[in-house]
């Protein structure tokens, strides 16, 4: 993969889903439908994904893609293809919480090594440049213009005090039981990929997920988080957190910043 052709590609793929989203998000009313899973799907699931799709076939005809909502797309194998949740945290979108972002990733013999997250609502945009150093975009967010981009790194982590983030939505006992192991300072909760954007910047030094994803639910911020120096690994015994894993499921997992002393699951 040619990674100066990559990046700005799902980019401006991933603001202009994000602009077809705000549309929808900000317009009186929104049809919800329940998808086979008993997951929400929204108008804004599938406009989002039929832009970010077609975008990529054009550019990328040779590349296997998946994506969330096309099933058909969930049958293929292989440990090299870009990979898509259109709208990253359909509850939060559903109840207007804001928590919801764009995503799509490339992930190459299994490891996520470009991708952007974008929080249209938030206003934050994070992505991989081609070097592999994740940045924060600011400014207007033009799709075929770069505003002003700042590395992000992972935080320095204090293990007496640490920040730790964990999902809004879906936050297990489980998930508390495990981060009553450590001592923390602060705690926040948030919708979607934004967890690993927040660890990627500082803002938060630990994410355990002790719940389901599947791998369009992680890719792009798990590539964002490790352009900023940061890890993913599975809950269980620590090693990295690979894809192309049957049926695209997670197993749970763990990110944080490396200064972190993880302790046992």
């Amino acid at each position: 993969m040619n990674y100066d052709a990559l990046i700005p590609v799902i980019r401006k793929l991933a603001i202009e889903a994000g602009d077809k989203i705000m549309e929808i998000y900000n317009a009186d009313d929104f049809d919800v439908k329940v998808k086979s899973d008993d997951s929400p799907v929204t108008a804004a699931d599938e406009a989002a994904d039929a832009i970010i799709a077609a975008g990529l076939r054009a550019e990328f005809p040779d590349v296997m893609l998946v994506t969330e909502e096309q099933a058909d797309s969930h049958a293929a194998k292989g440990d090299t293809f870009l990979i898509v949740d259109p709208l990253d945290g359909t509850k939060e979108f559903i109840h207007r919480r804001g928590d919801f972002t764009v995503n799509i990733a490339y992930v190459e013999n299994g490891v996520p090594q470009r991708g952007v997250v974008y929080a249209p609502a938030k206003n934050r945009m994070f992505f991989t440049q081609a070097d592999g150093q994740s940045v924060e975009e600011t400014g207007s967010f033009d799709p075929n213009t770069v505003g002003e981009v700042a590395p992000i790194k992972v935080s320095d982590s204090d293990n007496s005090a640490l920040l730790v983030v964990a999902s809004k939505s879906h936050l297990t006992d489980e998930t508390k039981d495990y981060i009553a192991k450590y001592q923390v300072a602060d705690f926040k909760s948030a919708g979607s990929s934004l967890k690993f954007c927040l660890v990627a910047t500082g803002e938060a030094d630990l994410y355990p997920r002790v719940g389901r994803t599947m791998e369009w639910d992680t890719a792009a911020g798990h590539a964002v988080l490790l352009g900023a120096g940061g890890q993913v690994v599975r809950f269980d015994d620590h090693t990295p957190l690979t894809y192309g894993k049957e049926d695209f499921a997670n197993p749970y997992f763990i990110a944080y910043a490396p200064g972190v002393e993880l302790k046992s699951a």
